[in-house]
C-alpha cells in the first residue's frame, strides 16, 4: 500500500480540500486525518456510520493523596511546570502537569502516584469497502505526535489487503504531529499558497521532508491571488529540482461545495478541474516505480 501524505507548512492553504478530492478521485480504500488537534476530514468524506471509538492514553498525570500528604512542599518546589496548587490541601493541576513524575520521586511520604490519563480519542470509520482513521486530542494535551502515530497504525492494521493507496491528511506546521505523519510514507504533496508567509512555510516543510528522504512534489492553491509569488514558487521548485504538479485557481464555488459537505470534484468548478490534473500528475510520480 502506497501512502501519500498531504502537507502545507501552515494552516488554511486548502490541504484538507485537496486531500478529500484525492480520496474521491482515487476511490481510496484507506485514508486518515492526522490533524489530531483539529480534525475535519470527516465532514466532507460522507460517512453515515458511527465510528468505533477508544480512549487514547498519553503521559500519566500526578495525583496527591491528601490523607498521606505531609505538606512538606517539596513537590511544589521541584515542579518546573508549576502544576502543584495549594488550596485547602495540596493538589495537582492536570492541565499543567506534564507527567514527568519528579513530584512522585521527591515526595518523602509517598503521597503522590502517577495515574493513566485520557489524552484523546481514536476513531475508526469502516464499512465493507473502505476504512478511515482519525482522532481528536483533548484540549491541553501535549502528545499530538504520539496520537498521530496511533492514527497511522490504526489505518494500516485496519486496511484491507487489496488497498493500493492510502491518502493521509497531515497537520499544518512542521512540529511533532507533522514529523510523526512523515514517518513511513512514500510521498509528500505540499500545498503552497502564493504569499510571503506561504512561501516561507513551504520552504520549511520541504526541508523537513528532505530530512526523511521522502519523494516530494509541490502544488499551489489560489495561485491567481498573487501571480508574482506563484512564479517565485515555480522558480524555487525548478531550482531545487522538485516536481511541480500544478496550480489551482481561487474559486468561490469550492467554498460552496465544502459548506455543503462535498468535495471540489463532486461539482463542476474551476478548482475541481485543476485538482483532477494535479491528481493525475501526483499518481504518476507516486506509482512510477510500478511502471518500470
Amino acid at each position: 500500500m502506497q501512502q501519500l501524505l498531504i502537507l502545507s507548512g501552515k494552516g488554511g492553504t486548502g490541504k484538507t480540500t485537496i486531500a478529500s478530492a484525492f480520496i474521491k478521485l482515487s476511490g481510496a480504500k484507506a485514508y486518515a486525518d492526522c490533524d489530531v488537534d483539529a480534525p475535519n476530514l470527516h465532514l466532507i468524506t460522507g460517512w453515515d456510520v458511527e465510528p468505533e471509538k477508544k480512549d487514547y492514553y498519553g503521559l500519566p498525570k500526578a495525583e496527591i493523596n491528601p490523607d498521606l500528604c505531609a505538606e512538606c512542599d517539596r513537590c511544589r518546589q521541584n515542579c518546573r511546570f508549576d502544576a502543584i496548587l495549594i488550596d485547602e490541601t495540596y493538589r495537582v493541576d492536570p492541565f499543567a502537569c506534564e507527567g514527568c513524575s519528579v513530584c512522585e520521586y521527591v515526595c518523602p511520604a509517598e503521597a503522590i502516584t502517577m495515574v493513566p490519563a485520557v489524552a484523546g480519542e481514536l476513531m475508526l470509520y469502516s464499512d465493507a469497502e473502505k476504512i478511515f482513521s482519525t482522532a481528536q486530542l483533548k484540549m491541553g494535551s501535549g502528545t499530538s505526535g504520539l496520537l498521530v502515530t496511533e492514527v497511522k497504525k490504526q489505518m494500516k492494521s485496519a486496511a484491507t489487503a487489496d488497498a493500493k493507496l492510502a491518502v493521509i491528511d497531515g497537520s499544518p506546521g512542521i512540529g511533532c504531529p507533522v514529523i510523526a505523519s512523515l514517518s513511513g510514507v512514500d510521498m509528500v504533496l505540499i500545498v503552497a499558497e502564493p504569499s510571503i508567509s506561504g512561501i516561507s512555510d513551504m520552504e520549511r516543510i520541504i526541508d523537513t521532508a528532505a530530512k526523511f528522504g521522502i519523494k516530494t512534489a509541490i502544488c499551489i492553491n489560489k495561485y491567481d491571488t498573487n501571480i508574482k509569488n506563484t512564479e517565485k514558487i515555480k522558480g524555487f521548485c525548478e531550482k531545487q529540482n522538485l516536481p511541480f504538479v500544478g496550480s489551482i485557481p481561487f474559486d468561490s464555488d469550492a467554498v460552496k461545495a465544502i459548506n455543503n459537505g462535498q468535495t471540489i470534484v463532486d461539482i463542476d468548478c474551476a478548482s475541481g478541474t485543476a485538482v483532477r490534473k494535479i491528481y493525475l500528475e501526483t499518481m504518476n510520480l507516486l506509482f512510477e516505480k510500478d511502471r518500470l
